[in-house]
């Protein structure tokens, strides 16, 4: 069975969701659900395994979410605690988890039900203390939950809801033979529920083999586009020198909020970073080379709009849901067209409007026609750009005259080292040519007789 049709939106009240979990969320804003929602949550309330397909920034998180809190809360009412998970949510990324985990704590602000998040690059002790004293629902990433595994740690035994969440993700990073082991360790009577916003043969053979009798939710028809089409989407041919100088400005546009820069590799992601802190602007980069306090200083100050730009990696990035993200600029052309889709679903989340922009180098032309192709995007050949093109103003909203520094240059280094060296050297040369002092005689007196004389 396959649901594609769009579903009157009604309140989560309306499709079964209990009391405390709605107020949860009337809290903070979220009272009418996505039709991703609208579809998944009464199915997946009667337990019933689902694979969910909607663009990224399109709700899945509280479609599965809210139906998991739902359910941990009868379970707690029904039988009593054992401090084991009946809930597991599996994450390809750190970031994901975390993001996961907050939503859970936000809808669930009201309830019982007890959420760890655990994923790798942090000290054990914590997580292994929550652990044993127990724990609802663990949200983590495949290799720290592998880990508490088979330390025997973590007891996946009573799992009865089991959520993998960008699955896809999981395909591209390599998780999926970790995250079969995982499953092997849960009973087979579960509901599994999986969300992807694409559907790649080897998500799709996992969903065959490990989910029971699924019914798809697709939230818009056959015929929709993977890109939100609430995002503006631009694709320049830019040179790779001139990339920083239509970056500048272009994070000095009108309509320009918080920003998000996606490169391909960790040392472009932090040169980029650096350089446009040098040019003046508040910027800061998440990549793999920083440990995992550094990146979610950086993640912190972004949410808090202390920064406006956050660099990123496609790794370090993927499955981050940050609020009021206007722009979203590819430093490169991404590999793949799912990438693309990742990348640039970062904006126009939620039902707001973004503005996507991809900066393609000669050398990546073919690659852009295949992602065009794939996605239909009617962008066949991108426009060549300069950061003095005047359609780079208009398209962006720049506003006329914009530079792309608003900070003076920093001395180079070797002039910077140099200035003590000519300062030394000027001091010399002025006491060599002051005129010198006659030496004064000092004057003694020998027995009563004065002595004249240098001595």
């Amino acid at each position: 069975m396959i649901l594609t049709e769009q579903v009157a939106q009604d309140t989560f009240l309306d499709l079964g969701v209990a009391e405390p979990i709605a107020e949860a969320l009337a809290e903070v804003g979220i009272i009418r659900p996505f039709p991703i929602q609208t579809l998944a949550i009464p199915l997946a309330l009667g337990g019933t395994d689902l694979i969910g397909q909607a663009r990224t920034g399109t709700g899945k998180t509280l479609a599965f979410g809210v139906s998991m809190l739902h359910r941990m809360e009868h379970l707690a009412e029904e039988e009593p605690s054992h401090g084991k998970p009946r809930g597991l949510v599996i994450c390809p990324t750190r970031e994901l988890a975390v993001q996961v985990g907050r939503d859970l704590a936000v809808a669930g602000k009201q309830l019982r039900t007890r959420v760890l998040t655990i994923y790798g690059g942090t000290s054990y002790d914590d997580q292994l203390g929550a652990l044993a004293t127990g724990v609802d629902v663990v949200v983590g990433t495949p290799g720290r939950l592998l880990d508490l595994v088979q330390r025997r740690a973590l007891d996946l035994s009573e799992v009865q809801v089991l959520v993998l969440d960008e699955a896809d993700e999981m395909l591209d990073l390599g998780f999926l033979p970790d995250v079969e082991r995982l499953l092997d360790k849960t009973p087979r009577s579960r509901q599994t529920m999986l969300f992807s916003a694409t559907m790649p043969a080897p998500i799709l053979t996992l969903a065959r083999s490990r989910l029971n009798r699924p019914i798809n939710i697709r939230a818009e028809g056959e015929d929709a586009q993977a890109t939100v089409p609430d995002i503006k989407q631009f694709v320049y041919q830019a040179h790779d020198l001139d990339k920083p100088e239509v970056i500048a400005r272009i994070i000095q546009a009108e309509d320009a909020e918080k920003i998000m820069i996606f490169t391909r590799t960790k040392r472009a992601a932090q040169r980029l970073s650096d350089d446009l802190v040098d040019r003046g602007f508040a910027a800061s980069s998440i990549h793999g080379d920083l440990n995992q306090a550094a990146r979610e200083r950086s993640l912190k100050k972004f949410r808090a709009g202390t920064i406006r730009v956050l660099v990123a990696t496609d790794v370090a990035a993927r499955g981050i849901d940050i609020t009021g993200v206007s722009h979203v600029i590819n430093n490169e052309c991404p590999d793949s067209d799912s990438t693309y889709v990742h990348r640039i679903g970062r904006t126009g989340r939620a039902g707001n409007t973004g503005v996507a922009v991809t900066l393609v180098d000669w050398a990546d032309l073919h690659r852009w026609k295949l992602i065009n192709e794939a996605l239909d995007l009617g962008i066949p050949t991108p426009v060549e750009t300069y950061s003095s093109s005047p359609h780079l103003y208009s398209d962006l909203g720049i506003p006329e005259g914009t530079k792309g520094r608003i900070v003076p240059p920093k001395p180079a280094r070797h002039e910077a080292e140099a200035k003590p060296q000519q300062h030394r050297e000027r001091r010399r040369a002025e006491r060599t040519e002051r005129p010198s002092k006659p030496r004064r005689r000092r004057r003694r007196v020998v027995d009563g007789v004065e002595v004249k004389g240098d001595q």
